[in-house]
């Protein structure tokens, strides 16, 4: 049993140590490595390429670059009546060789000058004006004119304007120097419309006074909505429209609680219907002998009378209201 045993190991063995792959094909290894015969006692030098003396970094051709010529600024062969347009006709970086002038920009120590235009970043960085100028706008004008319709001659005047166009929208654009021209200030819409063209009668001005609070100004009669919850500029002003549609409307509603009020529960005094004037009245169709101007007169103490009711009581009130009085009833002051 040992034997077989043995036989098996040392066949095994002796086909593990006779195994040798061998190639007889040319490779790339043996191209390109050569290796020198020498004797087994001799160190051999392994080679990884053919050796080239000539190709030495000392007898290398140095190849000769041509430099380009720098030409001088175009600023300085243009002429005075040149076309600007032409030069600058859009918006656009700031370049120094194109511009005439002698522009400086940049924080210097006090008494130096500052960096001229060439190689000059805060030229560059800020936005510049140069296509506008008076004659690019001009010109600009000129090319629109023909999409463009005359202003009407029969709108001369300010009180015409203001009867047939009473609304006024206001709005605002921000130039800035930003990556992105939006801003969301533009987006803010005010609309203006003067009271007295909305034609209301007493009861409508005071429901919508009363709606608008601090919006509306008694000096100048102008009402003023502001606009600026939509992300849109042309949806704030349909929004704005919108809502003075809906406190117009909302205005001439009269609702069944309203009729039931009397004098009292008034919030303020009114002369149309009052006992004042249901009383003056009783007064003139008693009195013989009526002045000429009585409707002025009438007139003048109705204005008084509720002055003196809303306003409160002051010098001046009582005087405009002792005067009234006097010039109704004809005495002599």
């Amino acid at each position: 049993m040992s034997a077989i045993v043995n036989l098996r190991v040392f066949r095994n063995f002796q086909q593990f140590v006779s195994f040798r792959p061998i190639s007889n094909y040319p490779t790339s290894l043996n191209k390109n490595i050569g290796v020198q015969n020498v004797e087994d006692d001799d160190f051999r030098v392994l080679e990884l390429g053919p050796n080239k003396p000539n190709n030495m970094r000392g007898n290398r051709r140095k190849t000769a670059y041509k430099k380009t010529p720098v030409h001088p600024p175009r600023s300085n062969k243009m002429p005075v009546d040149q076309d600007w347009p032409s030069v600058w006709p859009v918006a656009r970086v700031f370049h120094p060789a194109s511009v005439p002038l002698p522009l400086h920009q940049g924080w210097v120590e006090p008494g130096t000058t500052p960096p001229g235009k060439f190689a000059n970043a805060e030229l560059m960085k800020i936005p510049n004006f140069l296509h506008l100028t008076p004659p690019a706008i001009q010109r600009q004008c000129e090319a629109l004119k023909k999409f463009c319709t005359e202003w009407p001659k029969e709108l001369n005047t300010d009180e015409k304007i203001d009867h047939h166009f009473p609304i006024q929208i206001t709005t605002s654009d921000y130039l800035h120097s930003s990556p992105t021209i939006r801003d969301a200030r533009a987006r803010i819409v005010t609309l203006q419309v003067k009271l007295s063209t909305l034609h209301l009668n007493s009861h409508a001005k005071d429901k919508l006074l009363r709606l608008v609070k601090e919006r509306y100004d008694p000096v100048n009669d102008i009402l003023t909505i502001v606009s600026e919850r939509c992300p849109l500029r042309k949806q704030n002003i349909d929004y704005a429209i919108y809502l003075l549609n809906v406190l117009v409307s909302e205005s001439w509603k009269t609702e069944p609680w309203e009729n039931e009020k009397s004098e009292a529960d008034m919030e303020k005094y009114v002369w149309e219907g009052s006992q004042s004037q249901r009383t003056l009245q009783q007064l003139l169709e008693r009195m013989p002998d009526k002045a000429t101007d009585l409707p002025e007169v009438i007139e003048q103490y109705s204005v008084n009378v509720t002055r003196f009711h809303n306003e409160g009581e002051d010098t001046e009130n009582v005087n405009a209201y002792k005067e009234s009085v006097i010039k109704l009833l004809g005495l002599n002051a």
